[in-house]
């Protein structure tokens, strides 16, 4: 099976910056650097799998296809859409966040099609 590209976000790539940021400012470089190695080992995971990643938000969100694959060592979830062509990533959140509140409709709009739909 060919891996899908993984297509982030706008607001999925300013999550990662900001987590960067902090932890260029909290903590040490190596953690900035192993955290995007963890981030881009999940972007290569849910790639591959896309099928892997747990369905457990989409229920609290009301989004059938969203899923949330955490990262490993790191405290941070990528949460996506696989598309037909893509994986779209919408978030990385930290896991102690109030992931609901956080989770609200994306500022950037999907491609045609690749929107999940609201169960309710």
């Amino acid at each position: 099976m060919k891996a899908k590209p993984v297509v982030p976000r706008a607001q999925a790539n300013r999550d990662v910056q900001d987590i960067i940021a902090h932890y260029l400012n909290e903590a040490t470089e190596a953690a900035a650097v192993g955290f995007i190695d963890a981030l881009e080992q999940a972007y290569a995971h849910i790639g591959r799998h896309p099928a892997t990643g747990s369905p457990g938000y989409a229920h609290a969100q009301n989004l059938t296809g969203l899923r949330a694959w955490q990262l490993r060592r790191y405290p941070h979830i990528v949460f996506y859409v696989e598309c037909p062509q893509h994986i779209d990533v919408w978030r990385v959140l930290h896991g102690r966040r109030d992931i609901p509140a956080w989770m609200h409709k994306p500022d950037d709009e999907p491609a045609s099609g690749d929107e999940p739909e609201n169960s309710s």
